[in-house]
């Protein structure tokens, strides 16, 4: 065998096991839209979709009709996007004053950080509520938004991307008369371009299904955000399968319309750096 066929039988063999890997992912995907196509009587009876004379789309009419779902929808879009907002602005500021300035105790504050990354969430979560109560943010979306403003994650995935600005072009900025917050506003962050997408995606999907944080906060059904929402669907005696699947086909869509827009900037931001040159 020679070397050209050998190149063409790996190919093969490689693109097969992709094809294949990405049938088993995708599977679930085709059950879940297959899910919302079938009525009550048919939804345990086929596996995947129905036959075309019993196709049926009540449930997505059963969901904006007889639950809050848009309600809901709109609560995690407000919560999610200030959530990430905020949250990009403080860790791209922190990670540019950790990569280009130089302070005494900057080692500290980096171990310091990072070392608050061992802690479980779980085991700050009481203090915080009593935190909120005291300051009377129970029950409000700042109770989900200001704890979550800042990032350490974030923080120290832009000191790594902003270590790699020159520093000449930041000094040349400088004797030019920008201001600090201008240079990182007009140089910094365009430079940063790829790792901003790539922590928007990540930092969007972690607010966008948080659900254990927004149910110990959230107390009125008008302020419950999508994951808590489609909670609401299981029934201690009855399940309404249809609606939840319908809700949840849904709820994926807005992350996989960002993953879309951002795969670009989502793969440059996670290699930055891995090459040298």
């Amino acid at each position: 065998m020679n070397y050209r066929t050998a190149g063409l039988v790996s190919r093969v063999g490689i693109t097969a096991l992709l094809l294949l890997a990405a049938i088993v992912a995708l599977t679930p995907i085709v059950w879940l839209v297959a899910a919302t196509t079938k009525g009550a009587d048919d939804m345990f009876h086929y596996m995947f979709f129905p036959p075309l004379d019993r196709f049926t789309g009540v449930d997505y009419h059963d969901l904006f009709t007889k639950s809050p779902f848009l309600r809901f929808m709109l609560n995690s879009v407000f919560v999610t996007s200030m959530t990430v907002l905020i949250q990009l602005f403080f860790s791209s500021l922190a990670g540019f004053a950790l990569a280009k300035y130089q302070f005494r105790g900057k080692n500290a504050v980096m171990v310091l950080m990072l070392s608050t990354l061992l802690l479980p969430a779980q085991l700050t979560m009481a203090p915080l509520y009593d935190l909120l109560f005291h300051m009377g943010m129970v029950d409000r979306y700042s109770g989900l938004i200001v704890p979550g403003a800042v990032s350490v994650f974030g923080i120290f995935l832009f000191r790594q991307s902003i270590l790699q600005v020159p520093d000449e072009l930041l000094q040349a900025a400088r004797i030019d008369g920008c201001s600090e917050f201008r240079i990182y506003w007009d140089i910094v962050m365009p430079v940063s371009r790829p790792m901003i997408g790539a922590f928007c995606l990540i930092s969007f999907m972690g607010a966008w299904n948080n659900f254990l944080w927004p149910q110990i906060v959230l107390h009125h059904e008008e302020r419950f955000t999508l994951p808590i929402g489609l909670n609401q669907l299981v029934g201690l005696y009855q399940t309404e399968y249809g609606m939840l699947m319908a809700g949840t086909l849904l709820s994926v869509l807005p992350v996989v319309v960002l993953f879309v827009l951002l795969q670009r900037e989502f793969v440059a931001g996670l290699t930055a750096g891995a090459v040298k040159g």
